[in-house]
């Protein structure tokens, strides 16, 4: 299943407009790029220091990271510009043509009821009820025929499903972690996802990318639940399992659905790799998060209380969940390599990061 690169150079001509490709992404926390701060009541925010220490001007900008997201990473490499947060209040028709809209947000999942307990989030249903509304705006702007062309020439990106396994039937306290077993919920995960990516090709979605899942039993909040400080094992299965599933499930729908592009990256060997000999990677922990609240383990510990690591370049996680620049950088250049996209020479370059842990 080749991807097709060429309209990834292609301009679009809509009405007066000569607009760029734009990417439309859906996904979590780890994509998010500050939706969840416009949120008045979700607890789950990247909204104070040091998150976005290594971007810009150093403050929070509400990626849950010292720097880019995966998807950040990819779209600079593609040549592609950055989607603002759906909530971004400087969002307009204009901004959405030429950039396209990124409504990830923390705590999000595929089902409606994961990440309840922080309060609000954006589901993938709800981030596509969003986009659909999007898409009345920019037919009312440039018309129906060239908004449906705009839509479907776009890049969209699918990053969703660590919050399903964590934040959900992983925990005692939502009734999916008695009504499923393992094999049952990643069914579930796999029948829900079918619908909502069919639900994107009806909308106009033809050249898609769905981001696997990394070994989610690596994280920090997840090593503190083991007496060794190991991985669980459980865990990372299922992040196995759903990557395996999820596969057949993309290669079906691209095969099946009419004009459709769609594409599955999985990064998992490569994270489990740096996990198993970081030192061949350039790193020097992968156990604990650079930004850390002492030994109290909560999913988002980085607060301007916080001790930061000496290099940050050398951590593989910024906080108890969330990776850091270096190895979401990483992770998108191996999935740039499967997927076999094309560097840009005009690509944005990354931010310098500099060693030092100096506030």
């Amino acid at each position: 299943m080749k991807f097709n690169l060429a309209f990834l150079v292609t301009l679009v001509f809509l009405e007066g407009y000569d607009c760029k490709i734009v990417q439309f992404i859906f996904g979590d926390s780890l994509s998010d790029v500050g939706n969840n701060d416009f949120l008045a009541k979700s607890l789950a925010k990247a909204s104070l220091p040091w998150y976005g220490i290594d971007m810009d001007n150093g403050l929070p900008n509400g990626r849950f990271s010292n720097g880019r997201t995966v998807a950040d990473i990819i779209g600079d490499k593609m040549g592609l510009p950055r989607p603002p947060a759906f909530m971004d209040q400087s969002l307009s028709e204009d901004v959405i043509l030429n950039s396209g809209v990124n409504y990830a947000s923390g705590g999000g999942g595929i089902l409606n009821d994961t990440g309840s307990y922080f309060i609000q989030r954006l589901s993938f249903y709800k981030q596509i009820e969003l986009f659909q509304g999007t898409q009345d705006l920019i037919r009312e702007r440039v018309g129906t025929t060239q908004a449906n062309q705009f839509f479907q020439e776009a890049v969209y990106v699918v990053a969703l499903g660590s919050n399903d396994f964590i934040n959900n039937y992983l925990m005692p306290v939502y009734s999916d972690s008695w009504t499923y077993n393992d094999k049952t919920f990643v069914q579930y995960l796999m029948d829900t996802l079918r619908d909502q990516l069919t639900l994107l090709h009806g909308l106009g979605a033809r050249k898609l990318m769905v981001f696997g899942l990394g070994p989610m039993g690596c994280i920090p909040l997840q090593r503190v639940l083991s007496t060794s400080g190991g991985c669980q094992d459980r865990t990372n299965n299922l992040a196995l399992s759903f990557n395996q599933e999820a596969t057949k499930l993309v290669t079906n729908l691209s095969t099946n659905l009419p004009n459709a592009s769609f594409n599955f990256g999985d990064a998992y060997d490569v994270v489990n790799n740096v996990v198993s000999n970081p030192s061949k990677y350039g790193f020097t922990n992968v156990n604990s998060p650079c930004c850390s609240f002492g030994k109290i383990k909560l999913a988002l510990t980085c607060i301007p209380a916080s001790t930061l690591c000496k290099d940050r370049s050398q951590y593989m996680f910024w906080d108890e969940y969330h990776p850091s620049d270096a190895a979401n950088a990483l992770i998108a250049n191996e999935l740039i390599k499967k997927l076999g996209f094309l560097n840009r020479t005009d690509a944005a370059p990354p931010p310098a990061i500099p060693p030092s842990s100096s506030r």
